[in-house]
């Protein structure tokens, strides 16, 4: 890999590693103000708002620009959206700006790999990439932790600046405080993100053109025998995953005893377990044979069932490690080929708003089933029941549907596996 692909990690491992640390400080900063546990879940809910409502346009805006600008200008945002937390914005809000510029980030920073990596290095990319977010996940969530304990917020609040009043009085506005850096730096490394020569693609002249394009894009994804399965099932675990992460808060809290600086170090161990997984995946699955990974989908759903009887710590980082090490080995080949197709049918900015768009609409739709069941008053170990269950049986139809579309398209989707075979490095894998 050149120089130019590391700066391209560096860049997403830093403003990944804000994004997961903020999310525990914008949690703290809403204990800190006494709401219910319900609304929790709701900050994920109203960061993914934009990915929806924007999803037809932050794909065609990144192939617009270069990449690298795209990212400085998404990551300029996420620090805007800081800067209303410290101003006393409600958390809910100030946390939807900074996914919209997560929003207008994720197009570019998946889409940057179709445009500078040949098709052969996709997976490997992926591997490296969805290693890296991990990493970033892993100490995000760990350094959000860090960041609201009392002793490492004591020392961040007595630091001072001499003739200037800060509104900076709290643990959690202590440690956004410190992630604004975070992304600070991230933004510095977005401008030297190398140009990949591709052309850049014209916006349509009226917004209505493009959401028809948009509405296109979906269309040809849908409809592409290997591609729907692929966006199927990563609509699915990024739906599930996004759950799983205030699950694991409220269980750690329940069976385990856990405030939410120890519950967040919990989450890091899932974390650790995704990058094992995600490495193995890219040294392991070939593109051709990435389908291959779905049954691992309906397993990690049945082993969340576990959870339900872990009450000992060391049970609970087995569990942990070993349920992200299978989501680890199953979304890095799901997204590689997700990408390979959307590729060669749409471009790739648009592809992966396309995504975003199926993704972010399931984690919507089951963040607020989450949130309501705990409205209502069911226990955490009911919802983990009910979580477990859902993951394994959707998973087992997606598996049938592709089984169906083998059957009946058999001719088209080898055609297509072989045209990701011819495109593999390393198709011995």
């Amino acid at each position: 890999m050149s120089s130019g692909f590391y700066i391209i990690m560096a860049a997403q491992f830093f403003s990944s590693l804000a994004d997961n640390a903020l999310l525990v400080a914008a949690i703290a900063l809403l204990m800190q103000a006494d709401a219910p546990s319900w609304l929790t879940p709701y900050l994920k809910f109203f960061f993914v708002v934009s990915y929806v409502l924007l999803a037809p346009y932050v794909g065609a805006f990144a192939d617009r620009l270069p990449k690298g600008h795209v990212m400085f200008i998404a990551n300029t945002i996420k620090i805007f959206g800081c800067v209303l937390m410290l101003w006393g914005a409600d958390p809910l809000l100030a946390y939807a700006v900074v996914g919209l510029g997560a929003a207008a980030y994720s197009p570019a920073k998946y889409g940057i790999l179709t445009e500078y990596l040949p098709h052969r290095k996709l997976v490997v990319a992926n591997g490296w990439i969805e290693g890296l977010t991990v990493a970033s996940i892993i100490l995000g969530t760990v350094f959000g932790g860090v960041l609201i304990h009392s002793r490492v917020s004591g020392v961040l609040l007595h630091f001072d600046f001499p003739m200037i009043d800060t509104p900076i009085d709290t643990p959690a506005e202590a440690a956004i405080a410190v992630i604004v850096i975070v992304y600070a730096v991230a933004a510095l490394f977005n401008l030297h993100v190398p140009r990949t020569g591709v052309a850049l693609k014209t916006l349509p002249s009226h917004p209505f053109d493009t959401l028809k394009d948009f509405a296109r894009c979906v269309r040809h994804l849908w409809r592409d025998p290997l591609g729907q399965i692929s966006l199927a099932t990563t609509t699915l675990f990024w739906g599930a995953g996004a759950t799983l992460q205030f699950i694991v808060i409220e269980w750690a809290r329940a069976a385990l005893g856990f405030d939410l600086s120890k519950a967040a170090i919990l989450q890091g161990v899932t974390a650790f377990g995704i990058a094992i997984g995600a490495v193995l995946a890219s040294l392991w699955v070939a593109l051709d044979r990435s389908i291959r990974v779905i049954p691992l989908g309906i397993a990690m759903g049945l082993t969340v069932l576990s959870m339900i009887f872990v009450h000992q710590i060391w049970a609970a980082i087995v569990i942990m490690v070993l349920i992200g090490a299978m989501a680890g080995f199953f979304v890095v080949p799901m997204n590689a080929l997700l990408q390979h197709r959307g590729h060669h049918l749409v471009g790739a900015g648009r592809s992966i708003a396309v995504q975003n768009f199926n993704e972010n609409t399931s984690i919507l739709v089951m963040i607020a089933l989450y949130s309501l069941l705990l409205g209502v008053g069911y226990s955490i170990y009911t919802v983990i029941l009910v979580y477990g269950l859902f993951v394994s049986a959707t998973m087992g139809m997606v598996l049938l549907w592709y089984q169906r579309n083998h059957r009946v398209h058999r001719e088209e989707v080898d055609r297509l596996l072989a045209f990701a075979r011819a495109e593999d490095p390393h198709p011995e894998r």
